[in-house]
């Protein structure tokens, strides 16, 4: 009884400092310093505390499966929280050849700004428009997107800052530094 429990904290400590990992990752792409510094202490005092828990205990296996389980889950969560709390913005490149004006006014009216360029593609005159969208609302730019044209060429690119112009705030204040 006294190894299962001990294997239950161990994979509880791995539950905790796998996802602060993820998310500590993510803070130092977004070049949130102090966050991503604060992130890995608790992330390396929780590790440090399990891997202790597995020594004391090198005689069972199941305290060796409960770390590696408990690293295989919380990579799961982490990522999951890391979509959850979606940080930061997207560079959105939408290139259309469907009546381009009806798009821009549309996307303006839900409230995402934009610039558009007229450009030539391999069949002719072409719209490309450039957005800068909080990662949590591109499902709801791409809905729109396919409804006005299903065969429009988008690409995505992750940004660590943007300044000026339209760029709606991400939401979640730590995630995101202006």
């Amino acid at each position: 009884m006294d190894a299962l429990i001990s294997a239950l904290i161990i994979f509880g400590l791995r539950l905790l400092d796998v996802p602060l990992s993820t998310l500590r990752v993510v803070m130092m792409v977004r070049g949130a310093r102090r966050e991503a510094t604060l992130l890995a202490f608790f992330e390396a005092l929780i590790w440090i505390t399990a891997v202790s828990q597995v020594f004391k205990r090198l005689d069972s296996p199941l305290s060796m499966v409960a770390f590696a389980a408990g690293f295989s889950a919380g990579t799961a969560v982490g990522m999951a929280i890391e979509a959850w709390l979606a940080p930061g913005h997207l560079l959105v490149r939408v290139i259309t050849r469907r009546n381009p004006e009806a798009l821009v006014r549309r996307l303006r009216s839900e409230g995402f700004g934009l610039t558009l360029v007229r450009g030539e593609g391999q069949e002719g005159e072409v719209a490309i428009l450039f957005l800068v969208v909080p990662r949590r609302r591109v499902r709801a730019l791409l809905r729109l997107l396919s409804e006005h044209d299903p065969k429009a060429f988008v690409t995505f690119e992750n940004v660590q800052r943007a300044m000026g112009g339209h760029v709606p705030s991400a939401g979640f204040w730590p995630l995101v530094r202006r």
